[in-house]
């Protein structure tokens, strides 16, 4: 199964997440499919906080993948923030 999820860089007490495609049963941090996307919840200021392409995003969800918990989360964020 696909799902997409985040991805945790950074450093320490510095988080930053890149949102990723990827197989199931790969390590949270290993090989991904496609990045799709970054998440930074320290961002202040005009820093961007969050990107995600949405055209690869609904695309994935066609083919079957399920976002986490986490994503779909932001994806609602996104998407209110939006309007």
């Amino acid at each position: 199964m696909v799902t997409i999820r985040l991805a945790r860089g950074g450093a320490n007490k510095r988080p930053f997440y890149t949102i990723v495609v990827a197989d199931r049963r790969r390590a949270p941090n290993g090989s991904c499919i496609e990045r799709i996307g970054f998440f930074n919840p320290l961002a202040s200021g005009k820093e961007e906080r969050l990107r995600i392409d949405k055209a690869r995003v609904q695309y994935w969800l066609s083919k079957g993948a399920k976002a986490s918990e986490r994503v779909a989360d932001l994806l609602r964020q996104e998407a209110s923030s939006a309007k």
